[in-house]
């Protein structure tokens, strides 16, 4: 086994002090880093920077109904934005990171954007982050205020600070742990990860929350002949797929470029979409970053741990049920809401597909148990019988394998399936085969596990344990393959899919990844507890 991580999810919400601020300390707000960082720090020292920092820390006049008396703003932005960008975790991101940042430091809030701790003997290696806001998908009632729909009631997700859009930043660094991967492609990194979001209302009602979500978008997978049996191998289509594929619209899918469900040049989520009838013809995979909720200021916090114990993705045959999925073909119209099919069936017994709730010997072996409760955190064990087994969720790599079953492996699996919610159930059906070993319908933590051998995997990468045989690196797909995050309005459903998937009618932030390469020392100090 490699070194084992413990899993550690939690807000943070420690307040850090400030004093008052003075013009002159304003100025220094643009003066962060060494005059050797002066071209990287530029865009931070522009007139532009610093007027809206002034602009989004100042007292505002009230949006009535929601509140008619004026907002008190931060009278301590200057000096927050220079405490800010002069920490040692911040002094060395790209410009666009840290103006950000520093605009999350001006604007009123409960505590500064959090500060990463190195946990490893070198500091931790920003490589890629992602800057969030409301201005990439179709409006919604969270973000927006439509005619005769809730211009009249009250705020429920943005509006907050007398109306400042909300805004966030989202950070990734690698831990340069010794015996760990240092390369953020190797799926056996370990990689830390903090949102920051000003703007977003404390939730109070009916299990509400908001959710992070990292996104990849499927790509055409590359053609490698089948094995002697005609199946693909993992992760690969066959030719014969993809001649199919090259015919579908205009020819846009062709191995390498993103999938899209109608054969044309991709269509990202759009303010001008309009659900359900122009929608994007994406396929994401959307990875949980759990739960958040805001602060008093209504900023929000949240800290992740991604690497292979956690980059699980929900069961997708919960999509069906959601509200944004298709029957039939993928090019149709969702007609979820329209058939009355939202919440029709329960997943909350895992296996390889819905409504397992309703086998009494399923739930009790596998449903959730008051003497021993599921906990997908006891992902390590010296015995792999105290590691927990009733996993809902799989490897990101093996729900791409789904997606690749019923999306585009249009000859290779099931030809005689067209409609596409069966493609998707029995795609899944196949798909987790690659790893459960006891074909129970779940792949536990011990058959999930990187280091577990399997064979079944493609491109193999053996290991000195398994003797020559692959281990399952094949199941998870690299942080950098994630090129999109969104931040969703939840509500308890009783789904692990967010709410509404594929689609965005929940979302209230978004944001496409940056890439930073070579990487930046982004940690200060040293975490207490760096497992």
């Amino acid at each position: 086994m490699k070194q084992f991580k413990k899993i550690r999810f939690a807000w943070i919400g420690t307040a850090m002090g400030s004093i008052g601020a003075t013009g002159m300390v304003l100025m220094g707000c643009g003066q962060a880093g060494s005059e050797s960082d002066q071209s990287q720090n530029e865009p931070l020292k522009s007139r532009g920077f610093l007027a809206q920092c002034a602009v989004e820390g100042a007292p505002m006049d009230g949006n009535p109904p929601q509140h008619p008396a004026p907002c008190h703003g931060n009278p301590h932005f200057a000096e927050d934005a220079e405490t800010l960008l002069s920490r040692g975790d911040i002094s060395s991101l790209p410009p666009h990171l840290k103006n950000r940042l520093g605009r999350l430091a001006c604007r009123p809030h409960s505590t500064l954007p959090i500060q990463f701790f190195a946990e490893a003997d070198g500091p931790s290696q920003l490589f890629q982050y992602y800057l969030l806001d409301t201005n990439n998908f179709q409006p919604n009632v969270f973000t927006t205020r439509i005619p005769d729909v809730n211009e009249t009631a009250m705020f429920t997700a943005s509006g907050a600070n007398c109306g400042l859009p909300p805004i966030a930043a989202v950070r990734l660094v690698l831990e340069p742990k010794v015996g760990l991967p240092t390369s953020p492609d190797d799926p056996g990194a370990f990689i830390n990860i903090i949102t920051d979001i000003s703007g977003l209302f404390v939730i109070n009602n009916e299990s509400g929350w908001y959710e992070g979500w990292m996104i990849h978008d499927l790509r055409v997978a590359p053609v490698v002949p089948p094995d002697p049996d005609g199946h693909p191998k993992f992760g690969t289509i066959t030719p014969e797929d993809a001649e199919a594929l090259a015919k579908m619209g205009t020819g846009h899918n062709v191995p390498g470029e993103l999938f899209t469900v109608d054969g044309r040049d991709p269509h990202p989520p759009s303010p001008l979409d309009h659900f359900p009838d122009r929608v994007t013809n994406l396929v994401p995979l959307q990875l949980s970053m759990g739960a958040y909720n805001a602060l008093q200021q209504s900023d929000a916090h949240q800290y992740w741990e991604f690497n292979y114990t956690t980059n699980w993705i929900h069961p997708l045959y919960e999509l069906p049920f959601t509200g944004g999925f298709p029957d039939r073909r993928a090019t149709d119209p969702a007609d979820t809401v329209r058939d009355g099919e939202i919440g029709r069936e329960a997943s909350i017994v895992p296996g390889d597909r819905i409504g397992l709730n309703l086998d009494r010997g399923r739930t009790i072996k596998f449903g959730d148990n008051p003497d021993l409760p599921r906990d997908p955190d006891k992902f390590d064990a010296d015995i792999d019988e105290q590691r927990e087994f009733r996993q809902r969720f799989i490897p990101s790599g093996v729900a791409r394998e789904v997606f690749l079953n019923a999306f585009e492996r249009v000859e290779s699996f099931r030809p005689d399936i067209h409609n596409l919610e069966r493609r998707l159930v029995e795609g899944y059906k196949a798909a987790i085969q690659i790893a459960d070993t006891d074909h129970n319908g779940i792949i536990s933590a011990a058959e999930g596990d990187i280091d577990t051998c399997n064979a079944n995997c493609f491109q193999a990468t053996p290991s000195d344990e398994c003797e020559g045989v692959s281990d399952s690196s094949c199941l998870f797909l690299p942080a950098t393959t994630y090129n999109r995050f969104a931040v969703t309005r939840e509500i308890n459903d009783g789904y692990l899919a967010p709410r509404f998937a594929p689609s965005e009618r929940a979302w209230v932030l978004s944001g496409v990844i940056a890439s930073v390469s070579p990487s930046v020392d982004a940690s200060t100090g040293r975490d207490s507890d760096d497992r």
